[in-house]
Protein backbone atom coordinates (compact mmCIF):
# COMPACT_ATOMS: atom_id res chain seq x y z
CA UNK A 1 0.00 0.00 0.00
CA UNK A 2 1.35 3.38 -1.00
CA UNK A 3 0.37 6.47 0.92
CA UNK A 4 -1.56 8.88 -1.27
CA UNK A 5 -2.33 6.25 -3.92
CA UNK A 6 -5.99 6.48 -4.87
CA UNK A 7 -6.21 2.78 -5.79
CA UNK A 8 -4.46 1.67 -2.58
CA UNK A 9 -6.79 3.75 -0.41
CA UNK A 10 -10.14 3.04 -2.08
CA UNK A 11 -11.81 0.56 -4.41
CA UNK A 12 -11.70 2.87 -7.43
CA UNK A 13 -15.36 2.45 -8.37
CA UNK A 14 -18.18 0.02 -7.69
CA UNK A 15 -16.47 -3.10 -6.41
CA UNK A 16 -17.75 -6.22 -8.18
CA UNK A 17 -15.32 -8.90 -7.11
CA UNK A 18 -12.04 -9.04 -5.21
CA UNK A 19 -9.47 -11.74 -4.67
CA UNK A 20 -6.19 -11.48 -2.75
CA UNK A 21 -4.44 -10.54 -6.02
CA UNK A 22 -6.89 -8.37 -7.97
CA UNK A 23 -10.25 -6.68 -8.01
CA UNK A 24 -12.71 -5.66 -10.70
CA UNK A 25 -14.70 -2.48 -10.43
CA UNK A 26 -17.14 -0.61 -12.62
CA UNK A 27 -16.15 3.00 -13.04
CA UNK A 28 -18.84 5.64 -12.79
CA UNK A 29 -18.80 7.28 -16.22
CA UNK A 30 -22.04 8.63 -17.63
CA UNK A 31 -20.63 8.76 -21.16
CA UNK A 32 -19.21 5.22 -21.07
CA UNK A 33 -21.42 3.26 -18.68
CA UNK A 34 -19.81 -0.13 -19.41
CA UNK A 35 -16.36 0.98 -18.20
CA UNK A 36 -14.60 -1.55 -16.00
CA UNK A 37 -11.18 -1.64 -14.38
CA UNK A 38 -9.09 -4.63 -13.40
CA UNK A 39 -6.84 -3.48 -10.57
CA UNK A 40 -3.86 -5.33 -9.13
CA UNK A 41 -4.23 -5.07 -5.34
CA UNK A 42 -0.54 -4.71 -4.45
CA UNK A 43 0.92 -1.32 -5.28
CA UNK A 44 2.99 -1.80 -8.39
CA UNK A 45 3.10 0.72 -11.19
CA UNK A 46 4.35 -1.16 -14.23
CA UNK A 47 3.29 -4.32 -16.02
CA UNK A 48 6.80 -5.74 -15.73
CA UNK A 49 6.72 -5.29 -11.93
CA UNK A 50 4.60 -8.46 -11.94
CA UNK A 51 5.99 -11.95 -12.32
CA UNK A 52 5.14 -13.78 -15.53
CA UNK A 53 2.58 -15.89 -13.67
CA UNK A 54 0.93 -12.80 -12.12
CA UNK A 55 0.81 -11.13 -15.55
CA UNK A 56 -0.96 -14.23 -16.88
CA UNK A 57 -3.47 -14.06 -14.01
CA UNK A 58 -4.19 -10.38 -14.58
CA UNK A 59 -4.49 -10.71 -18.34
CA UNK A 60 -6.85 -13.66 -17.83
CA UNK A 61 -9.11 -11.40 -15.77
CA UNK A 62 -8.94 -8.65 -18.42
CA UNK A 63 -9.83 -11.22 -21.08
CA UNK A 64 -12.76 -12.52 -19.04
CA UNK A 65 -14.20 -9.02 -18.50
CA UNK A 66 -13.80 -8.21 -22.19
CA UNK A 67 -15.49 -11.48 -23.19
CA UNK A 68 -18.43 -10.80 -20.85
CA UNK A 69 -18.91 -7.30 -22.30
CA UNK A 70 -18.77 -8.63 -25.84
CA UNK A 71 -21.19 -11.46 -25.11
CA UNK A 72 -23.79 -9.38 -23.28
CA UNK A 73 -23.57 -5.94 -24.92
CA UNK A 74 -22.32 -6.59 -28.45
CA UNK A 75 -20.30 -3.35 -28.47
CA UNK A 76 -18.86 -1.82 -31.62
CA UNK A 77 -15.38 -2.17 -30.04
CA UNK A 78 -13.81 -2.89 -26.67
CA UNK A 79 -10.97 -0.62 -25.61
CA UNK A 80 -8.22 -2.08 -23.42
CA UNK A 81 -5.65 0.23 -21.88
CA UNK A 82 -3.15 0.34 -19.07
CA UNK A 83 -1.91 3.90 -18.70
CA UNK A 84 -1.39 4.87 -15.08
CA UNK A 85 0.00 8.34 -15.76
CA UNK A 86 -2.28 10.02 -13.22
CA UNK A 87 -2.70 7.03 -10.88
CA UNK A 88 0.57 5.04 -11.00
CA UNK A 89 -0.99 1.84 -9.67
CA UNK A 90 -1.27 -1.03 -12.13
CA UNK A 91 -4.77 -1.29 -13.56
CA UNK A 92 -6.36 -2.11 -16.90
CA UNK A 93 -9.31 -0.29 -18.41
CA UNK A 94 -11.85 -2.50 -20.19
CA UNK A 95 -14.38 -0.24 -21.89
CA UNK A 96 -17.26 -1.24 -24.13
CA UNK A 97 -17.48 1.33 -26.91
CA UNK A 98 -20.37 1.98 -29.25
CA UNK A 99 -20.70 3.95 -32.46
CA UNK A 100 -23.26 6.12 -30.65
CA UNK A 101 -21.08 7.03 -27.64
CA UNK A 102 -20.14 10.61 -26.83
CA UNK A 103 -16.55 10.37 -28.06
CA UNK A 104 -16.79 7.74 -30.81
CA UNK A 105 -14.55 7.08 -32.69
CA UNK A 106 -12.03 9.04 -30.61
CA UNK A 107 -10.49 7.73 -27.36
CA UNK A 108 -12.60 7.95 -24.20
CA UNK A 109 -10.39 10.78 -22.89
CA UNK A 110 -10.82 12.91 -26.05
CA UNK A 111 -13.23 15.85 -26.12
CA UNK A 112 -16.86 14.91 -26.57
CA UNK A 113 -18.10 14.72 -30.14
CA UNK A 114 -21.72 15.09 -28.97
CA UNK A 115 -23.92 14.57 -25.89
CA UNK A 116 -25.56 11.20 -25.27
CA UNK A 117 -27.70 11.75 -22.17
CA UNK A 118 -29.26 8.27 -22.38
CA UNK A 119 -26.07 6.22 -22.80
CA UNK A 120 -26.88 3.79 -19.98
CA UNK A 121 -30.39 3.15 -21.34
CA UNK A 122 -28.93 2.30 -24.77
CA UNK A 123 -27.10 -0.74 -23.38
CA UNK A 124 -28.46 -4.22 -24.17
CA UNK A 125 -29.12 -4.81 -20.46
CA UNK A 126 -29.28 -2.79 -17.23
CA UNK A 127 -25.91 -2.20 -15.57
CA UNK A 128 -26.88 -4.17 -12.46
CA UNK A 129 -27.52 -7.23 -14.65
CA UNK A 130 -24.33 -6.65 -16.61
CA UNK A 131 -22.36 -6.43 -13.36
CA UNK A 132 -23.83 -9.79 -12.33
CA UNK A 133 -22.79 -11.31 -15.65
CA UNK A 134 -19.23 -10.01 -15.20
CA UNK A 135 -19.12 -11.39 -11.64
CA UNK A 136 -20.49 -14.76 -12.80
CA UNK A 137 -17.81 -14.96 -15.51
CA UNK A 138 -15.07 -14.20 -12.96
CA UNK A 139 -16.16 -16.52 -10.19
CA UNK A 140 -13.82 -19.42 -9.44
CA UNK A 141 -14.55 -22.51 -11.44
CA UNK A 142 -15.70 -20.54 -14.50
CA UNK A 143 -13.73 -20.14 -17.69
CA UNK A 144 -12.22 -16.86 -16.47
CA UNK A 145 -10.34 -18.30 -13.49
Amino acid sequence: MASGCELCEQDGGILLLQTPQWRVIRALDDDHPAFYRVIWNDHVSEWTDLSASDRAVMMGVVETVESALRAHLKPTKVNLASLGNVVPHLHWHVIARFDWDARWPAPVWAPKQHDVPDAEQRLEMPLAHLDQQVIRALEPGTSGN
